[in-house]
């Protein structure tokens, strides 16, 4: 149901007292005031703090300064008399105990009267002994199709056009902004050069950042890796690249739903946190990033209070990419953890979301130890797909050794032995190929010339990877991965034909 709808709801049924929990103040009212005029022209009243009553001459300035003269103006109109009286920034009064005892009289006395009373307010702060008098209304941000006439409309004032893609872009980008940081945003864009452009997609995701800001939870990554940054996972990219239209309101008319997510298990260093941030850049999303040790808190019932906060701002700045580090570390052990079930409570809050979540908040969780994870976090439903990032096979490891030369040597690429690098340094993830280069640099650097082949075969003689150090823990993972349980991020990974086999 719509707020539109449930408002309308609200005023027929004579609730009395409604708490709208927004930013929007500009944009609620005038809803509220487009749904009192459909209910028989019900009058409009509204207050704040400095300016008393406003948009009614004769009582102009009526409970300036005075919370409680501004309830006793509701006793001033007739009983049969309908209106709609709208209170902005009223949670800081409701401590009051002459306040509260109003409004608790008000709760019975308007239930026989054609007479609601509305609370504005940033936040939801009701005390204990009023949380029974008040219906609390949730006010959605702008949605697509509103976002779009806004666009549409700041584009015909310029005098040119958008492509049918971009426009899309654009509007996905704005989604989970306020109808006002959409318009500052947009106006600064046209302020810049004329008009809008697609480059304007990243100004808009700059404005988002503002917002994440304000969290102390989540953090808002710029993601500037992009798909091609990644070497070898080749199933993985694909699986990727088929679903980058899915975001967009032409999917949405084909009838498709909006991706869930994915996880990525396997071996350090393989790619799994740069496939996050590639994702968020190919699909022009913005990266937010989730530290579960900070949804943890001191005070009894604020981890469950912050991991609601966190659900709450990923999706409005939804559609987005909700990136979960190292996922195992946070829910490992979870029924042995001494913490009076508070792990337990977050945890169930945080899957039960992730089954039932309609909004477009795509979640990337990486793991390195997935036997450490609780079997429901990998039930289908919770994800789309679980795919197992492994060691790089020799291919692989060439398209790393490419991508990471042609971003520093752009210039003299011909010049090493690409062939040679990836056959020399099996057993090597793309983390430890890209610290041997940054060690051949030191040495080059350190002999005043530029550093060669022969460098990095040194720096790569030098270093033990993890593969070695810790095979235990990755023969386990192969094994786990072998026995079908995840799909497999590269099509030449040499779990293939052992899978292949035990399916024989």
């Amino acid at each position: 149901m719509s707020f539109r709808d449930e408002f309308k709801l609200l005023l027929r049924a004579r609730y009395p007292l409604i708490y709208i929990p927004t930013y929007e103040e500009e944009r609620v009212e005038a809803a509220i005031r487009e749904e009192a005029a459909n209910q028989g022209n019900r009058p409009v009243y509204t207050w704040d703090f400095v300016d008393g009553y406003q948009g009614n001459v004769n009582d102009a300035g009526f409970g300036r300064r005075n919370p409680l003269q501004a309830l006793e103006f509701v006793e001033k109109l007739p009983a049969t008399a309908p209106a709609v009286f709208i209170l902005r920034d009223y949670h800081r009064f409701l401590e009051d105990v002459a306040i509260a005892r109003k409004l608790r009289n008000f709760a019975r006395l308007l239930k026989s009267q054609p007479k609601n009373i509305v609370l504005l307010s940033p936040k939801i702060a009701i005390p204990d002994d009023l949380t029974e008098v008040f219906t609390v209304l949730e006010f959605p941000l702008p949605a697509a199709a509103e976002i779009k006439a806004e666009v549409e409309r700041l584009i015909a004032a310029t005098g040119h056009s958008l492509p049918g893609r971009v426009l899309d872009d654009l509007v996905r980008s704005c989604q989970g902004l306020s109808m006002e940081r959409i318009r500052r945003v947009l106006a600064r864009a046209i302020a810049t050069h004329g008009e809008l452009q697609p480059e304007d997609v990243d100004l808009v995701l700059e404005e988002k950042r503002q917002t994440i800001r304000q969290t102390q939870i989540l953090d808002f990554y710029p993601a500037t890796e992009q798909i091609s940054d990644i070497g070898g996972l080749d199933n993985l990219k694909d699986w990727l690249l088929r679903r980058g239209g899915a975001f967009t309101e032409k999917a949405r008319q084909y009838g498709l739903p909006h991706p869930r997510g994915l996880m990525l298990v396997g071996i350090q260093g393989t790619g799994k946190s740069l496939t996050a941030k590639a994702i968020a850049h190919h699909w022009h999303l913005p990266l937010l990033r989730l530290d579960v040790g900070r949804l943890f808190g001191g005070l009894v019932g604020e981890s469950e209070s912050r991991t609601r906060q966190m659900i709450q701002v990923a999706e409005a700045l939804a559609p987005c990419v909700l990136w979960i580090d190292e996922i195992d570390k946070a829910f490992s052990g979870l029924g042995s953890k001494g913490d009076a079930g508070t792990t337990s409570r977050v945890f169930g809050t945080f899957i039960t979301w992730l089954a039932e979540k309609t909004s477009p908040v795509f979640v990337v969780s990486t793991a390195n130890d997935i036997q450490a994870l609780p079997p429901e976090m990998l039930r289908k439903g919770r994800f789309d797909e679980i795919f197992f990032v492994g060691l790089p096979t020799q291919e692989e490891r060439r398209a790393i050794f490419t991508v990471h030369l042609s971003r520093l040597r752009a210039h003299n690429l011909k010049d090493y032995d690409i062939d040679r690098l990836a056959y020399e340094t099996p057993d090597f993830s793309g983390a430890e190929i890209e610290q041997t280069l940054i060690e051949a640099m030191h040495i080059g650097f350190s002999q005043n010339r530029d550093f060669n082949t022969d460098d990095i075969l040194e720096s790569a003689s030098q270093i033990i990877p993890l593969a070695r150090t810790a095979i235990e823990q990755i023969q386990k993972l192969q094994e786990w991965a072998a026995a079908g349980r995840a799909r497999l991020a590269s099509k030449h990974n040499p779990l293939s034909d052992r899978i292949q086999r035990q399916l024989q």
